[in-house]
């Protein structure tokens, strides 16, 4: 089985509501979507959300970046899902100058992987959990069903007080809140917070690169009396290295997210000792089995991690983070499918949004286990590039 067709999109999804954290705001995303075509005529989605303050990454440069890839020369023909598993892990996309890190290509990359596994996992009527299963048997613990956590951005007013009371009548067992906010007290915030939540939620906060590691242990000593269990990305990456100081001076656990899109990021931060966690997110780490790696180069160290997600992510990625969920074991905190919650446009015909109490199902159909709508996807389109010439 052989592909046949390849497609790549710029697709602009509108947001239900204004998100903020102390490195951006946005009210609208701009996704990539990879549509993959088998011989058979079997169609697979994937999808990326590039974020330049991430991973140096815009819209147009993962376009572009497929277009000139030399990807045809990469697909050949597989005889079963093991093959293509083999096949989606060794898709590379052209270096970009300057990039030490390895990671400019990410998204886009994350968006042709899914594609390719969705297509051959529904030719072959394989799940994307099975990925999981032949590529990273040490992590593989399957389970019907998991439990989200909700966040907390900058709600102002009453809204400051009912979303924690929500999220804790609602029966969610996790909240992350996020800090460092120009204009914000992050103090009177967290303690709040965590009023509102009661003493058993656990309670953890996202810093967005606010600190400087100068400042950064006090920042966070300050928060500790309200039972934090981990600060996210306390200080820019350019500051990273401050971490390892940081950590001998707070007792709260440091995850890494923004200096944690792949492997270098990874390998750096557990011989510098500068986290505790790292957050995977499968767009910014380049893709499902890429996130895989992560997850178990972080057991192999002593780390922990949690599956995160992008801010304006659709049916697709929510679909794949949910097979990445179901079955990869000792994840210690999950964030997506804030679906119907979030984005204005959805993409598949499934609602993938959480239950109320934060709680999802494991997806039971062949590939991403979803229906693409190609309509929605139209309506959504902005530019799209054909990648097989």
């Amino acid at each position: 089985m052989r592909v046949v067709e390849l497609e790549a999109r710029h697709v602009r999804i509108a947001l239900r509501r204004k998100v903020t954290h102390a490195s951006h705001t946005r009210t609208d995303t701009d996704n990539v979507v990879v549509r993959c075509v088998l011989a058979d005529g079997t169609v697979g989605y994937g999808e990326g959300v590039p974020r330049d303050y991430v991973t140096g990454e815009t819209i147009d440069s993962c376009l572009d970046l497929l277009k000139t890839s030399d990807i045809p020369a990469q697909l050949t023909p597989c005889a079963d899902f093991v093959a293509a598993i083999h096949l989606a892990e060794r898709l590379k996309l052209k270096p970009v100058p300057g990039d030490d890190r390895l990671i400019q290509g990410n998204a886009a990359r994350c968006a042709l992987e899914l594609a390719v596994l969705d297509a051959y996992g529904r030719a072959f009527g394989e799940p994307l959990v099975n990925v999981t299963r032949a590529v990273a048997p040490d992590l593989y613990e399957p389970r019907e069903r998991v439990r989200y956590s909700g966040v907390i951005g900058n709600p102002k007013g009453w809204k400051g007080r009912a979303y924690p009371l929500v999220y804790r009548l609602a029966g969610f067992e996790q909240v992350k809140l996020k800090v460092g906010i120009p204009g914000t007290d992050d103090v009177k915030r967290t303690k709040r917070t965590r009023r509102w939540l009661g003493s058993k939620m656990d309670l953890r906060i996202d810093a967005n690169e606010a600190w400087g590691a100068a400042e950064a242990a006090e920042r966070i000593r300050v928060l500790e009396p309200f039972g934090i269990t981990s600060v996210e990305q306390p200080v820019p990456h350019e500051q990273v290295a401050g971490l390892a100081a940081v950590r001998k001076a707070v007792k709260t656990p440091v995850m890494l997210d923004e200096s944690l899109c792949g492997a270098v990021d990874a390998e750096r931060a557990v011989a510098g000792g500068w986290c505790d966690l790292f957050n995977l997110r499968l767009s910014k780490c380049g893709g499902f089995i890429p996130s895989l790696r992560l997850a178990q180069l972080a057991k192999h160290a002593g780390l922990g991690y949690q599956l995160g997600c992008q801010v304006g992510e659709t049916g697709i990625l929510s679909a794949a983070g949910r097979h990445f969920a179901t079955s990869v074991g000792g994840i210690r905190f999950l964030e997506g499918s804030y679906d119907r919650h979030l984005v204005w446009e959805d993409l598949t015909e499934q609602d993938l949004t959480f239950a109320r109490d934060g709680t999802a199902a494991m997806l039971v159909g062949s590939g991403l286990g979803v229906t693409v709508d190609p309509a929605r996807v139209d309506w959504v389109t902005v530019r799209k590039e054909s990648l097989l010439g």
